[in-house]
């Protein structure tokens, strides 16, 4: 399953690599799309455990 969240405070180059090593420590081998003009970020596997990630990681996500 892909979740689609809304990150804006995804803001930079460095936001975006904190945002994918967060996702690859929490689903490994999940597949992370992460669009930073837009500020999306899209990630297969659990959606509860990917948002629980990005929050820890200090974003603030929002599904959809």
């Amino acid at each position: 399953m892909t979740t689609t969240f809304h990150v804006p405070d995804m803001t930079c180059g460095h936001c975006e690599k904190a945002v994918r090593g967060a996702l690859g420590a929490a689903l490994p081998g999940a597949g992370v799309e992460v669009d930073l003009a837009a500020h999306t970020v899209k990630v297969d596997g659990d959606a509860a455990t990917a948002r629980a990630a990005l929050v820890e990681a200090g974003y603030t996500p929002v599904e959809g």
